[in-house]
């Protein structure tokens, strides 16, 4: 058995060493929020953090991840969706499917980690995920409120939900 720090405890898993890591966090683990899209790191729904970084799991040989090294997927971002990047995409309703989004929502976490208030710039070189529903506009809406402190109603979007409030 080998075992990875996934989400903050030590996990068991029997794989070949050539078994993408998205797939022993999917079928080994059980951690589904980590989405298979391209297969090729392209797209970028299987975004994933190491020791911080945002990586591409589809195609990172899960023999390659260090044992001592901290994986973080979507459910260990926060365990009941409270991360300020998870709460303004809630506020902006940023997906519309919703499959991209656990890779984007780590992404945008990953960018605001390192640079708490990103350029427009800044934005266009870390959110390199495809997004099908071409939600581009609010995702760079919600990097942007999560940078202003959490103000949904300062991110420029005229939203109305459908309870009648408007965002």
């Amino acid at each position: 058995m080998t075992k990875l720090n996934v989400n903050g405890a030590l996990r068991e898993f029997e794989a070949e060493d050539d078994t993408p890591l998205l797939w022993v966090l999917r079928e080994q683990l059980g951690l589904t929020g980590t989405k298979y899209g391209c297969g090729i790191a392209q797209c970028g729904a299987c975004t994933v953090h190491i020791d911080g970084e945002p990586t591409r799991s589809c195609v990172r040989p899960v023999s390659t991840v260090n044992a001592g090294a901290k994986i973080v997927t979507i459910e260990g971002l926060s365990p009941n969706g409270s991360h300020p990047v998870q709460k303004a995409w809630a506020a902006l309703d940023v997906p519309q499917c919703g499959f991209c989004q656990s890779g984007m929502i780590m992404a945008a976490a990953a960018l605001l980690k390192e640079k708490p208030n990103p350029t427009n710039a800044d934005i266009d070189q870390a959110m390199t995920n495809i997004c099908r529903c071409g939600t581009y506009n609010r995702v760079r809406a919600a990097i942007k409120v999560v940078a202003d402190g959490g103000n949904a109603k300062n991110a420029g979007l005229a939203i109305q939900h459908v309870n009648g409030s408007a965002t």
